[in-house]
């Protein structure tokens, strides 16, 4: 059975603007504004999932969706680390950061490594549309690393493609397909249509 699965990237907040590894902080008030506002161009769909996170959860709400929390799409565990800016952390550790950045197994702060994180959110993909599916559409508001990961297990690529791709917030991704066969539309802007 062919599947449809359109991920959406949370809106901003403050951890993203301040290119902080986010642990778990809520939407700022420009975030929860623009999901909103873009409440009108998400599409229909059959079942609807967020990640557990804060960011997730609140901009599934702000965009109108009764969203079932899914585990499977918790963003990256990146352990020791959350919480911090990028710029902190490749300070006080920039032999770990040069590790994690060239290393897909690689997890220097005690968490996920991105290959982990690719196999996880790969695994959640493929087990979509099996006879036990409520449907073949799902529609999941997901961390852009859970999107980026989607991506690079959906088109089979190598592991450090994740860091060529690049989820701006509410966005929309496309997958369409099946296990071991995906087709990926990428960031199409969620942007309510014009009034009549």
């Amino acid at each position: 059975m062919t599947v449809r699965v359109m991920l959406i990237s949370p809106a901003m907040n403050a951890a993203l603007r301040e290119a902080r590894f986010d642990g778990g902080s809520p939407l700022d008030r420009s975030g929860r504004e623009s999901a909103r506002a873009a409440a009108g161009a998400v599409p229909a769909t059959g079942l609807v999932l967020s990640g557990p996170s804060g960011r997730c959860r609140e901009t599934a709400e702000a965009l109108g969706l009764a969203a079932r929390t899914e585990p499977a799409l918790g963003g990256w565990d990146l352990g020791g680390w959350a919480g911090r800016r990028l710029d902190e952390v490749a300070a006080a550790e920039p032999a770990g950061v040069a590790s994690w950045l060239g290393d897909p197994s690689a997890a220097p702060h005690g968490g996920e490594s991105l290959r982990d994180l690719v196999t996880r959110t790969g695994a959640w993909l493929d087990s979509l549309g099996g006879p036990d599916a409520p449907g073949a559409s799902f529609l999941a508001v997901a961390e852009a690393a859970v999107v980026r990961a989607a991506v690079v297990h959906g088109l089979r690529l190598p592991s450090e493609a994740f860091w060529r791709l690049d989820v701006a917030p509410l966005t929309l991704t496309e997958l369409s397909g099946r296990s071991g066969r995906w087709n990926v539309g990428l960031g199409r802007p969620l942007t309510a249509p014009p009034a009549e």
